[in-house]
């Protein structure tokens, strides 16, 4: 007999988190209670009990869990949250002291299993991974700020030999250290791309808005307008066989952190901040998943040039198809764009918050969307809602911080996530064409509503965000 159909409780359901607040598990053979998504090792079905409450729990003489942490979820508090939250202020504080994920896992008082669960739910990444991107991100500060020897920085952030820092560097950038540090006096760079880098989606998703005068495709050529730290500029990334030259176009000299925004907004256009090769691995021995691999081995998540721009597309794009998505945020751009060489540059928060809400309902906003617009960028001027710096932090955190803002709900915040913030395991659910893709691979009759495509997508974690976007891209192929 099947051991789950012993439980009171579906258990897939429960580890996804469905049942929290909902019920407690109390184990009887531990003495412990727990919420119904603990990761620790399931009890034996007779001995478990569910109750209602915590008190109920409490007065049978049970305690807390100490990895699942019940106490602190039903006084309102994440612990995994405070923990990641601290990991990450000790790692940019001191990145030199951590060698190994079996420092961090030490350094959080964790075991090596809790502190990859923590990342996974919190970076979406693999402690290793993670340790490495702050490292680099640590020796980029280090490189613009002083003229100390290359091979010295990446020591001082924690790299055990000049090779090692050199070729996770490259990695992470798709630039040398030397050529980072050359960034800041320069109005041209190179990035490397990596073996099997796909173009055709990459230029597909920048160019959907024929029409629009912030961004446009030619050939392979991508021409972006961004607003800097100099005023508006046109970033152009012309792509070849493996590397992508990318210029600044302005007709004044540039400062470095005008050239650090189009360095970041290039990585983030052409996919280049996650790594898609353990997702390839894994599909190599699910016949589904290689369904979706076979015609677009080698496609990345192509993200919008910064997360602010995300966060208006998401909130635009509500409820409504593309090709009207897109004509409103034309219409957007048309009273608050930067003009820059016949382009138009995005606008920051300010000028978005600072809109009238009759200035887009003009413009073919309907009044709900015109206000969630200009409230999402108030509470983004205001410092409320951090947009630029969400992906460096927690997933758990970013998502909430985005739904306690009116008007923005699962599909908003995670289309934000994915395409704003970067993180590697989101699917929007409630997205028609998701479901619709899921329907096609799945062979099913009728398209899955919003908590069928939530369990569907489960197959892809740790992965959702490219499985989504080969989901998406699938739509196109032939039936």
């Amino acid at each position: 007999m099947n051991e789950d159909a012993k439980y009171p409780f579906d258990r897939e359901q429960a580890r996804a988190g469905r049942y929290d607040g909902k019920f407690i598990v109390g184990v009887l053979s531990t003495g412990i209670y727990c919420l119904p998504s603990c990761r620790a090792r399931p009890p034996k079905p007779e001995n478990v009990r569910l109750f209602k409450t915590e008190d109920q729990a409490k007065k049978e003489g049970l305690r807390a869990c100490k990895r699942c942490r019940p106490d602190l979820y039903y006084r309102g508090e994440d612990s995994d949250l405070s923990l990641f939250e601290g990991l990450l202020a000790r790692v940019r504080k001191n990145p030199e002291n951590f060698a190994d994920t079996a420092a961090l896992a030490a350094a959080a008082g964790v075991s090596q299993t809790k502190l990859g669960e923590l990342m996974r739910d919190h970076a979406h990444m693999a402690p290793a991974a993670w340790l490495r991107r702050e490292r680099v991100k640590a020796a980029c500060g280090l490189l613009f700020a002083g003229e100390n020897r290359i091979a010295d920085i990446g020591f001082a952030v924690g790299f055990e030999s000049e090779s090692v820092f050199h070729r996770q560097f490259l990695a992470i950038t798709r630039m040398t250290p030397g050529a980072w540090r050359a960034l800041k006096d320069s109005s041209v760079f190179v990035l490397h791309l990596p073996a099997g880098w796909r173009a055709e989606e990459i230029l597909a998703y920048h160019g959907r808005d024929p029409e629009s005068l912030c961004e446009r495709v030619e050939d392979r050529r991508v021409f972006k307008a961004l607003s800097g730290a100099d005023g508006p500029v046109i970033l152009e990334i012309a792509l070849e066989r493996e590397s992508a030259l990318c210029k600044v176009h302005a007709a004044r000299r540039l400062s470095a952190e005008t050239m650090k925004l189009a360095q970041a907004a290039a990585l983030r256009m052409l996919g280049l901040t996650g790594e898609v090769a353990q997702f390839e691995t894994r599909a190599a021995h699910d016949p589904r998943l290689s369904r979706l691999l076979n015609r677009r081995r080698g496609m990345r998540v192509p993200m919008t040039a910064t997360p602010f721009d995300a966060l208006c597309w998401a909130v635009i794009g509500q409820q409504i198809n593309v090709k009207f998505a897109a004509a409103l945020r034309r219409e957007l751009l048309d009273i608050t764009g930067h003009k820059v060489e016949g382009m138009l540059a995005h606008p920051g928060p300010d000028e978005v918050a600072n809109l009238d809400t009759a200035a887009l309902t003009r413009r073919r906003f309907s009044g709900s969307k015109a206000e969630y617009l200009i409230h999402a960028a108030r509470q983004v001027a205001k410092g409320d809602l951090d947009a630029e710096r969400m992906g460096e932090g927690s997933a758990v955190a970013a998502e909430k911080a985005l739904k306690n803002v009116r008007g923005i709900g699962t599909w908003t915040a995670r289309y934000m996530l994915l395409r704003g913030a970067g993180f590697a395991d989101c699917a929007p659910v409630g997205d028609s064409a998701l479901a619709t893709a899921l329907q096609r691979l799945h062979g099913m009759e009728e398209r899955p509503d919003h908590d069928a495509v939530h369990e569907l997508m489960q197959d892809y974690a740790p992965y959702r965000s490219i499985a989504t976007c080969h989901l998406w891209a699938s739509l196109k192929d032939a039936a």
